[in-house]
Formats: C-alpha cells, sequence, structure tokens
C-alpha cells in the first residue's frame, strides 16, 4: 500500500494543486523568476490544453486552479511545469556562477521542487471560490504585499480588473473536458 495520497483524475472536475520549493529554498523569489515560472506554465498551458482558473506565485510555492488538460493528465502537467522551469533556472544559476568566475559544484544535484504535489479535487462552485480567494490572499496573508493587486504573480488581477496577464485566464472555449470512458 501507497503512503501517496490519491489523486482522481478523469472526474472532469477542476485540481487545486499546491507544489513546494526543495526545501522551501524561495527559487521564486526575485520578480524574474516568478516571470520565468508563468513564461513556463503558460506554454505547458498551450500544449496540454488545460484552462487556467486561478493562480499565484509566491517566493517558495506555488498554487494552481486547473481544469483537467486534453492531453495527459494533471500529474503530466505538473512535470512539464517543474522540469521545465528547473532546466531553465538551474541553467541561469550556472551561467551566472561562470560569470562570476566561482568555483562551480555539482549543481546537478541540486533540486528545485518537492517531488511530489498536493492535489484537491473541487467540487462545488463555492469550493472553487474558497481556493481562489485563499489564492489572492495569500501574498497579503504572508506580508508581501498590503493588497492583492499589488501582487502580480497571481490571477487576482484578471479577474478584479480583467487585465490579460502572462497567463491566460478562464480559456474554457477552446478546451474539450475530458470525460471518464463509459465502462461497456
Amino acid at each position: 500500500m501507497s503512503n501517496h495520497p490519491r489523486r482522481y483524475y478523469g472526474t472532469n472536475e477542476l485540481h487545486f494543486i499546491t507544489c513546494s520549493c526543495y526545501r522551501r529554498h524561495p527559487w521564486l523569489a526575485s520578480p524574474q523568476r516568478r516571470d520565468l515560472f508563468l513564461t513556463v506554465f503558460e506554454a505547458v498551458r498551450q500544449r496540454y490544453a488545460f484552462v487556467v482558473v486561478g493562480y499565484v506565485v509566491m517566493p517558495d510555492h506555488i498554487h494552481l486552479l486547473i481544469s483537467e488538460p486534453e492531453k495527459g493528465d494533471p500529474s503530466r502537467v505538473m512535470q512539464a511545469i517543474k522540469q521545465g522551469y528547473s532546466r531553465r533556472v538551474l541553467k541561469a544559476v550556472r551561467k551566472r556562477r561562470v560569470a562570476d568566475q566561482q568555483e562551480l559544484f555539482a549543481v546537478g544535484c541540486e533540486h528545485v521542487w518537492q517531488r511530489r504535489f498536493y492535489d484537491f479535487n473541487v467540487w462545488t462552485a463555492r469550493k472553487r471560490i474558497e481556493k481562489l480567494r485563499y489564492m489572492h490572499r495569500n501574498p497579503v496573508v504572508l506580508g508581501l504585499v498590503q493588497e492583492p493587486e499589488h501582487w502580480p504573480w497571481s490571477s487576482y488581477r484578471s479577474y478584479a480588473f480583467g487585465e490579460e496577464g502572462a497567463v491566460r485566464i478562464n480559456q474554457w472555449g477552446e478546451i474539450k473536458m475530458k470525460t471518464p470512458a463509459s465502462a461497456a
């Protein structure tokens, strides 16, 4: 029996996903790195064809509220996001070390993300709103900003002001929702 939480895919529901940086290291602490994450996230959204309902990028973790992807499943999406970001951020770290002519150490052994991620199926509109509020308030609760609109690395401004950000929000018309295969 596995100690890993059970994931429920193919249910045509939203997934609230939380993923932390390895040992809570602030791999997303700088604006440039948060922007890089959003670039990778949007590319993965397009490649796997899923709807982003909400997100927030914090200095040491992320929260995503997404639909099931048209291609693959949420685990595959998370693998693509984590690998895409890790490769790019570690490449930049290596480049900086070489430019600074510091002694290199085994960067290949560095980890950016915790191995697993937390996935919660969102079954109701009430729970969807709860998760969106939680994400959008996260930077305020952690003292990073006074108001959620001051944190540009979340979907808040899309909801509050209709702004289009680095990641497209609620593009439902483009996505064909997966439905479980019928048992015949």
